[in-house]
């Protein structure tokens, strides 16, 4: 592990938890991109394992915090290793960012409803719902990070493998 990478996932859950109460009206429903943005760039940046750890440190601080529930480990978790497996893979951003969508929206969203709320919450969720809610968000973020990205490559400060 190189000093530079534990500083950027830092800021990277940091960034997470001080924009997790942001959110986007989208017609009825609220979509929280601030996770599944930070999910896609350190999939991008720093790689899985560095992603997963990320998302779970900040969904421990968001629950500590009072700022999120225990549905943000499986989806953050499971979409930001899928987002840094697609795009070790296949070293294209939008493979992150499809992974992160694929990964929270419906793997994520699916382990929530069937494992996480009736374990641990003791009570039943759709997972119907689930899945459009964590979509939306995850598609959200995703798109986010994408531009960051390319502000990042225009800039100079990063520059694909």
């Amino acid at each position: 592990m190189k000093t530079r990478d534990i500083a950027r996932a830092a800021v990277l859950v940091a960034l997470a938890v001080a924009l997790s109460p942001l959110f986007i009206p989208v017609g009825i429903a609220k979509c929280y991109p601030a996770q599944h943005m930070v999910n896609v760039l350190a999939a991008v940046l720093l790689g899985p394992g560095y992603a997963v750890w990320i998302a779970f440190c900040a969904a421990l601080l968001r629950n500590l915090l009072g700022l999120g529930t225990l549905l943000a480990f499986p989806g953050g978790m499971i979409g930001a290793l899928l987002a840094g497996c697609a795009y070790r893979l296949l070293r294209r951003s939008w493979a992150a960012a499809l992974g992160e969508v694929i990964g929270t929206g419906l793997l994520g969203a699916l382990a929530s409803a069937w494992i996480v709320a009736p374990v641990l919450l003791q009570k039943a969720v759709a997972a119907g719902t689930l899945v459009v809610a964590f979509s939306l968000s995850a598609l959200a973020g995703a798109l986010i990070a994408l531009l960051l990205l390319q502000v990042l490559r225009k800039a100079g400060l990063w520059r694909p493998e």
